[in-house]
């Protein structure tokens, strides 16, 4: 009995060793791909014949299975992880082959069961060292060996999600040196692995990464904001060549579909409205037809084959979801949207300005608001570059806080200057000082409720998450004439801390830019600020909430763990709530109690 017990633990953990991967079917659907211990496979689905591709995958050799940063930060966690690509043809499979070797290891403790177990992950701070990438194409039968693409794997740099060129025969790579500031894109040869150069884009301050493209027979369309400091339309030649088919202040670009015959283009952007994405329509003369009414936001929009009609669902914070049909073409009259009537809170726009930057925010006031009397507010903002969090849509759970509503508290969600709604000029100025210049805006907001005579300005608390911890946390400890308090989750609390790739694109590295490491740290601030001067004043000091899980594989629970030691150190006193295992935003019972432990916090400190 001992033995065949042992017999079946064995063959139980070799399983769940050689457990198979992001299984993903071939075009034709005649073969599955997947990785199993880091390796590349390939099964037939007729004969169940499996086909090894690679053979030194291992803990440190990742082939077709994507390092932590890729994943986070350039394929995107609906990846799951996979890092390898069919051909149109399905002969053959690019892949990425990920070398760990030098990557620092991160620990993060779980404390469930008797002895509690580490996870480990291989995680490249601001300024550590990245893995190496090889890309390595092969046939998928088996036949022949790897043809490796000439790239230096030695150099510092990034590569972005390949695509396969129509004809199978060449895969097009991204690429970026670590500073982030060039684009280019090259043409692999999948026969021999040689490459051309197809396109180069440079920026001052940061490029971006090409997503959401549109292929033709000749080349791709692609959305680009290199040019005109706004987003513009391009169409790149697979030769190389590269026009421009758009003009104006478009930003959030969504390419959705193209004509090849009559040349009409339709795209969602913010154009006519700097927070409600609208549909559009491009023609082949470069004239913008408007589709959808820009005082909604279209959230989603389908064109029809025959490419006539389309259907849009559009809403905004004070008229539900409605979907539309209309002329694909041209749209002489908008429906009707009907405003809701149900009794809750209905945030309205707000627009302010603040060193020459427009600002943009969403307001509720509470049940039975009375302008003559004074009201608490909570704030609520992220501030991250390019990431906007006024979204005026129905039921938006950050615009519309029913809580607030019911308990005499005014609600406003903001964002600062580098959000997207001024463009690049904007963002730009986040550059080597993140987190900086935003608090400015925050302040400016602040000053402008505070000259309400409905705003009891003395009691303006403010909250965010992740990036919004960060701001959140600045905001109540060196601002507390502004902000009396405030609730701070997962929040990276020194730059240091957070991994390189998303780090490094607006701060460059630590040993480049030590001073604005030092002005957009928390920490560092807390270490030599004023601070000192007030400890053990409760009057003086706001009141600041702590959050975060311990299981986050993202913003590590270090940034908390570092900035508790740094407010001990000058007897900062705070409150903090830590969430066993939890991830990078609270779930479940988790999320439940964390919403309704911050209400006990505002009963507390807005009243």
């Amino acid at each position: 009995m001992k033995r065949i017990f042992l017999i079946f633990f064995l063959f139980a953990s070799a399983f769940a060793y050689a457990q198979d991967m992001n299984e993903t079917p071939s075009p034709d659907s005649s073969k599955v791909a997947f990785t199993r211990n880091n390796d590349l496979w390939v099964k037939d689905i007729n004969s169940g014949l499996e086909i090894r591709l690679t053979n030194d995958g291992s803990d440190l050799i990742l082939n077709g299975y994507a390092s932590w940063v890729y994943y986070e930060e350039i394929f995107g966690r609906a990846s799951k992880y996979c890092a390898f690509w069919w051909s149109p043809d399905s002969k053959r499979l690019a892949f990425y082959r990920f070398d760990n070797s030098a990557v620092p290891m991160f620990p993060i403790y779980s404390p469930f069961g008797q002895d509690g177990h580490l996870s480990l992950t291989r995680y490249p701070k601001a300024g550590e060292s990245n893995p190496p990438v090889r890309i390595g194409i092969v046939e998928a039968d088996g036949s022949g060996s790897t043809v490796w693409a000439d790239f230096d794997e030695s150099a510092e740099q990034y590569f972005g999600t390949p695509f396969w060129g129509p004809g199978s025969d060449e895969l097009f790579v991204s690429r970026m040196p670590r500073r982030q500031n060039l684009l280019e894109l090259f043409a692999v040869n999948a026969n021999d692995g040689s490459k051309r150069p197809v396109y180069s884009e440079s920026y001052p301050t940061w490029v971006t990464w090409i997503e959401g493209m549109l292929f033709t027979d000749n080349g791709l369309l692609m959305a680009r904001n290199f040019e005109t400091g706004w987003e513009q339309i391009y169409f790149l030649g697979y030769d190389g060549s590269l026009k421009r088919l758009t003009d104006g202040k478009n930003w959030d670009i969504q390419l959705l579909k193209y004509d090849p015959k009559k040349g009409n283009l339709w795209f969602i952007a913010k154009r006519d409205s700097r927070i409600h994405p609208t549909l559009y329509r491009l023609d082949k003369k470069g004239r913008i037809y408007t589709l959808t009414d820009p005082d909604y936001y279209t959230l989603t929009a389908k064109i029809s084959k025959d490419f006539k009609t389309f259907k849009a669902r559009l809403s905004n914070a004070r008229t539900p979801w409605k979907m539309i049909e209309g002329n694909a073409l041209k749209v002489k009259e908008f429906p009707t949207m009907d405003k809701s009537d149900e009794e809750r809170p209905y945030p309205e726009i707000v627009k302010i300005e603040n060193d020459g930057y427009d600002l943009y925010a969403l307001m509720s006031v509470p049940r039975g608001f009375d302008p003559s009397k004074k009201y608490p507010v909570v704030m609520q903002l992220y501030g991250g570059p390019g990431t906007p969090y006024v979204r005026d849509l129905w039921n938006n759970r950050d615009a519309s806080n029913l809580w607030c509503w019911e308990n005499g508290i005014i609600y406003i969600v903001v964002d600062p200057r580098s959000s997207g709604e001024n463009g690049r000029a904007g963002m730009d100025e986040a550059f080597k000082r993140m987190t900086v210049p935003e608090l400015g805006d925050y302040i400016a907001w602040a000053k402008w409720l505070q000259s309400k005579p409905w705003v009891d300005g003395s009691h303006i608390g403010v909250e965010g998450f992740s990036f919004g911890g960060t701001t959140t946390s600045m905001l109540v400890l060196r601002y507390p004439e502004y902000f009396c308090c405030g609730v701070a989750g997962g929040g990276v609390y020194d730059w240091k801390l957070y991994d390189s790739h998303y780090t490094e694109r607006f701060m460059d590295t630590p040993q480049a830019n030590p001073e604005g490491y030092a002005e957009a740290s928390v920490i560092t601030w807390v270490d030599g600020c004023a601070l000192k001067e007030r400890k053990g004043l409760h009057d003086g000091m706001p009141a600041l909430k702590l959050t975060h899980g311990t299981g986050d594989d993202n913003v590590h629970f270090q940034n908390t763990l570092q900035l508790i030691d740094a407010l001990q150190r000058y007897e900062i006193q705070f409150e903090l709530m830590i969430y066993p295992d939890g991830m990078h935003g609270y779930r479940g019972y988790q999320h439940v109690h964390d919403a309704e432990n911050d209400h006990l916090f505002w009963q507390k400190h807005l009243f």
